[in-house]
């Protein structure tokens, strides 16, 4: 529903301001926890939303409320004509902030082009410091690219986060050398809960290394790690350590304790609305617009979307169609 001053909330009263925008499916690295070792099978270019159509989108949900768009993929960069997408979407009237999540492997060299066009952060996926342990989750030899990128946004103060899956087996020992580098850098580092979406069909119950146990990890070596505020509708749990420079965020991304102020639609690559990451999807804008629903019409359909919109995680996850499990690859879905 609609409130005063084009104000969006959902059927649960929480105030909707933030797409986060899939641009492509394709991604450059094979990290197990997003997708299948042989990659998945790739949506055909046709079937892709244009850049016209979401740039049409975003203008409409503009108008609707939403203030905040991050570009995420796949991998965004993969995907040619980004940069000048991100310079159009960054000046359209409402959207007062536009952020990208990225691997960082093929970012560097874009940062002054990025911070020019008013880009507000950049959030880094790197779940691993060791050049051998980045291989094995991400399966291509490309760390010191990344790790390139992320000198590179230091240098150029660009607000920078740092999204880490952490995963059992695989990346426990990163986790303090992670929480390290906040001491010199002006950065976030951001660990996440494992979730199921890596094309499998895993269901993920179980995981060793939730939000409790990663704190738990990360106090037994800094007991003094202190509770900062939250920003409003923040995923993340957020701490620093005393006189360092940066902080530290867990994110309960499969406990879902966030869930009662989210404030987020995505959209997927194919143009599927999701009023909730667990959801498998609300309907398909892509096709609305083919089929040349008019602005009035769009409209209706987000609102009655969000006027339909599950309570939580687990509630979406329950009505998934024929109770089937979450098996989609991330990169499909927008991370």
């Amino acid at each position: 529903m609609a409130g005063k001053d084009n104000i969006l909330y959902d059927n649960h009263g929480r105030v909707m301001n933030y797409l986060r925008l899939a641009v492509t499916d394709r991604c450059n690295l094979r990290c197990f926890y997003c997708m299948p070792e042989e990659g998945i099978k790739y949506v055909p270019k046709n079937d892709l939303l244009s850049y016209e159509e979401m740039e049409r989108l975003i203008r409409l949900l503009a108008t609707m409320g939403i203030r905040k768009v991050r570009i995420t993929g796949g991998e965004p960069f993969v995907r040619k004509g980004m940069i000048d997408f991100l310079e159009r979407i960054t000046v359209i009237e409402g959207i007062e902030q536009v952020h990208i999540t990225t691997n960082g492997t093929m970012t560097a060299n874009l940062i002054p082009r990025l911070q020019k066009m008013g880009i507000k952060s950049i959030n880094l996926s790197l779940d691993s410091l060791n050049p051998d342990r980045f291989f094995e989750i991400t399966r291509r030899n490309v760390f010191y690219k990344v790790r390139e990128t992320l000198d590179a946004l230091i240098e150029a103060g660009m607000p920078t986060k740092i999204n880490a899956v952490v995963m059992e087996g695989k990346n426990e020992q990163d986790i303090l050398p992670m929480v390290e580098l906040t001491k010199e850098l002006p950065i976030s580092v951001r660990f996440i809960e494992e979730m199921p979406f890596n094309g499998s069909g895993k269901d993920g119950s179980g995981i060793k290394w939730n939000y409790v146990e990663i704190l738990s990890h990360i106090r037994s070596r800094y007991p003094d790690l202190e509770k900062i505020g939250d920003r409003p509708f923040s995923t993340s749990q957020n701490f620093r350590i005393p006189g360092w420079e940066g902080s530290v965020g867990v994110i309960p991304a499969f406990s879902r304790t966030f869930c009662g102020t989210c404030n987020r639609i995505r959209i997927t690559p194919k143009g599927m609305l999701k009023t909730c990451l667990y959801d498998d999807g609300v309907f398909n804008v892509r096709d609305l617009l083919r089929n040349g629903a008019s602005d009035e019409q769009l409209r209706a359909a987000f609102l009655d979307a969000l006027s339909n919109r599950a309570k939580n995680g687990f509630e979406a996850e329950r009505n998934r169609q024929f109770g089937m499990p979450v098996k989609e690859s991330m990169s499909t879905i927008g991370g």
